[in-house]
This record gives C-alpha cells, sequence and structure tokens, in this order.
C-alpha cells in the first residue's frame, strides 16, 4: 500500500520518474520494459477479474455503505497509496490530482472539468478498504465477452476462470450490438465505484470522463466499438479529451499542494455538499 506521508512532505517529494522532457511515447510501456511489479499487477488482474466477481463487487459498493466524507476529506484519506499498475509516477495521490486537474485549467476548461481532473481517481480508497490493487486500479476491460488483444497483457487471461466458458469467449458475448456501455459489466475497479459515488453531483461528460477514463482498449484503441450506443459516441470523444491531461500531465513538476489547497476547497464547494455516501 505504500508508505504514508503528510501533505508538507509530498510537496517537497519528487518522484524518480519524474522527468519534464518525457515523450509521449515513453507513457504506457506495457512491454518486456516494464517493471517486474507491473507485470505481476496485470497477471493477477487478468487472473481474477472475471463477470461473477465484476458484479459482486458493484453491488457490494454501489450501495455507498462506507460512510461519509467530504472530497478534500477523501483526498488526505487517498494519500496513502501507492498505485502499483502505474509505471508513470511515484508521487502521491494527491499529487497526481492537482497535476491533471492543474493542467486542465491552464488550458482554460470549465470548472467542472478542473473538478472531474481532481477527482478522477478518488475511488481507488477501496484499496484502504482492504481491496486488492488487482481488484481497484489498472487497465479496465468488459467482461462476459472476448478479451481483446487491445488489452495489455493479454496472454495473462488463460489463466481467468471466463476462459472456460464458451459464452464468454465470442465477440459479443452476452451482450447485444449497440447495447450501450451502461449495460456493459467492465472489470471492477476505482473508474466504476467513483462514478456510483459522484454521478449526481457532475454533469454526464464528466461522469463519462470518470467512469471509462481507464477504458483504454476503448477509448485509445478502438476496440468494443461495436457495443457502443448513440450516447457512448457522442460522449467519446469528452473521456478522448480528458485523457492527455490524465497520462501526460505526470511529467509536470509536483504541484504545491498547500499553496493550491483554497482554490481546490472553493471549488468543490461550488458543487458538491459537506459530506457525500461512499
Amino acid at each position: 500500500m505504500g508508505t504514508a506521508h503528510n501533505l508538507e512532505q509530498w510537496d517537497d517529494f519528487v518522484g524518480e520518474r519524474y522527468d519534464p522532457n518525457r515523450k509521449t511515447e515513453d507513457f504506457r510501456k506495457f512491454d518486456d520494459s516494464a517493471p517486474a511489479g507491473v507485470r505481476e499487477f496485470y497477471r493477477q488482474n487478468h487472473a481474477n477479474q472475471t463477470r461473477d466477481f465484476a458484479q459482486e463487487m458493484r453491488r457490494k459498493y454501489g450501495a455507498k455503505t462506507k460512510g461519509e466524507m467530504g472530497i478534500w476529506e477523501a483526498c488526505e484519506f487517498l494519500n496513502t497509496l501507492v498505485d502499483e499498475s502505474d509505471p508513470d509516477t511515484d508521487l502521491s495521490q494527491i499529487q497526481h490530482l492537482m497535476q491533471t486537474s492543474e493542467a486542465i485549467r491552464r488550458d482554460g476548461h470549465p470548472r467542472w472539468m478542473i473538478l472531474t481532473g481532481f477527482l478522477h481517481d478518488l475511488g481507488k480508497a477501496l484499496c484502504l478498504y482492504g481491496e486488492p490493487q488487482w481488484a481497484v486500479v489498472g487497465d479496465t476491460f468488459p467482461v462476459g465477452c472476448a478479451w481483446s488483444n487491445k488489452i495489455v497483457f493479454p496472454e495473462f487471461f488463460a489463466a481467468n476462470p471466463d476462459a472456460a466458458v464458451p459464452e464468454y469467449q465470442t465477440r459479443l458475448g452476452v451482450y447485444k450490438e449497440g447495447c450501450g456501455l451502461d449495460n456493459v459489466d467492465l472489470s471492477w475497479g476505482h473508474d466504476e465505484y467513483l462514478y456510483q459515488v459522484v454521478k449526481d453531483y457532475l454533469p454526464e461528460e464528466g461522469q463519462y470522463m470518470i467512469r471509462y477514463h481507464s477504458f483504454y482498449p476503448w477509448h485509445r484503441e478502438g476496440a468494443y466499438s461495436y457495443l457502443m450506443n448513440e450516447k457512448d459516441r457522442r460522449m467519446l470523444p469528452w473521456v478522448q479529451k480528458f485523457n492527455p491531461y490524465d497520462l501526460y500531465s505526470k511529467s509536470a513538476a509536483p504541484p504545491n499542494v498547500a499553496e493550491l489547497k483554497p482554490y481546490y476547497e472553493d471549488l468543490i464547494a461550488d458543487f458538491f455538499p459537506g459530506k457525500i455516501a461512499w
């Protein structure tokens, strides 16, 4: 899970992967050059993310029975976590959130989108509830139909029990052409959890950014387009607009959390009540 640090310590911390001159092609290198820990993460993820598991977790956490927290409180709660699936950053979670939202802010996007950038990974609190990282982070993908070879490390799916379910190993599986992503079970993770927590407070575009930002096979590789409906096609450009801010902002200098905190407290208050159910 990593070591806990307070905000002042994180303001002085620069992850070893910070490089302001990093090229875009140097991100998301999920090949033999990936760290051994990242490969092991995806081995576990692909072996364990079955359709039954994803449905069970959605029922469990969709009920939002973990208590109430404010958004900034949730950020501080999350700040003890180190994401084992991410080969691109060693910064704290709150610094990555601010890297993303500050990049969106610099480009003059609306306040709801800045806030979406700041919120987008808060679902990783699942790890702090005791869930293993393979059930929380990493790329997401549909379960209940054939796995695309556009998913990272597809060879690891050989160990997944769903590989022995013939119904799940066809192009459509249990789904219908054009059924819409809202009717598709994705592998469980922080995207879906946070979407369930904040969907009543953000515009639809922000909801899609949060719910599908880890669905790289779809928004980056073009896989599973046959499951989309008209709403998904309308929202896809928003998810694609968000993705570079999430990914490439990891090259930016770490933000000063203490200096930026007042701005984000005001921004949060414009959209959220003091506490929400988690």
